[in-house]
């Protein structure tokens, strides 16, 4: 997030009251990559962003409060980039959508390890309101995975428990990836998380085809 100019600049109030909150989430992300929950404060947050204290608390109450801001920017982000990455294949077949939307997941977090860190690592040590906000999040993509999904090959059809299972199950191994400071290689999950959410629609086979052909 850019810096305003100093001095005289013409800027509306309220351009210039976005951008500052703006870059106040901004550097609280990428300070708590740094530095973890804990040791994060309102002055290293303000100095990451170049904003004053007393401006701070003209948009925040407190860190938590910024915290929060910055935790539903960071799912909002996360949650738009795989919605855009499946509309190419919206009418196609529900494989492809899961292969997009899952690469594109990947590749996010894999690009931008600090915007992984505060979803999936520093997000569970903020307190119970942030963990609500965790598992709301998680449970926002079980739809995205039930739409359009077949049913098994000779088999029942899937249950909704089955899909929130594996949603969660695909939330817990990444979000021990990033503990461990192993955000950057997501992207090499790919196929194993791609063949956990097509199997059980599509049986191991019929996943690992897919993965192939991608």
């Amino acid at each position: 997030m850019d810096r305003l100019p100093r001095g005289r600049h013409g800027l509306s109030p309220e351009f210039v009251a976005r951008n500052q909150r703006e870059r106040l989430i901004s550097g609280l992300i990428l300070t708590l990559a740094d530095v973890g929950y804990q040791k994060t404060t309102v002055s290293m947050i303000g100095q990451r962003a170049a904003v004053s204290k007393s401006d701070f608390y003209k948009h925040f109450d407190s860190k938590d409060d910024c915290f929060f801001a910055a935790y539903d920017f960071a799912v909002d982000r996360i949650r738009a980039t795989v919605v855009e990455a499946c509309v190419p294949n919206s009418t196609t077949d529900w494989p492809l959508r899961v292969r997009a939307g899952t690469t594109a997941l990947l590749t996010l977090l894999a690009s931008d390890p600090p915007l992984a860190t505060i979803v999936l690592a520093e997000g569970l040590r903020a307190g119970r309101g942030i963990y609500d906000r965790y598992q709301a999040a998680v449970e926002s993509f079980v739809p995205l995975l039930r739409e359009g999904a077949p049913d098994p090959p000779g088999a029942v059809p899937v249950p909704p428990a089955t899909d929130e299972a594996v949603v969660g199950g695909i939330a817990a191994l990444l979000t021990r990836r990033v503990v461990d400071g192993e955000a950057a290689d997501l992207a090499g999950l790919i196929p194993d998380v791609l063949e956990f959410a097509l199997a059980p629609h599509l049986g191991t086979e019929g996943a690992r085809r897919i993965i192939s052909a991608g």
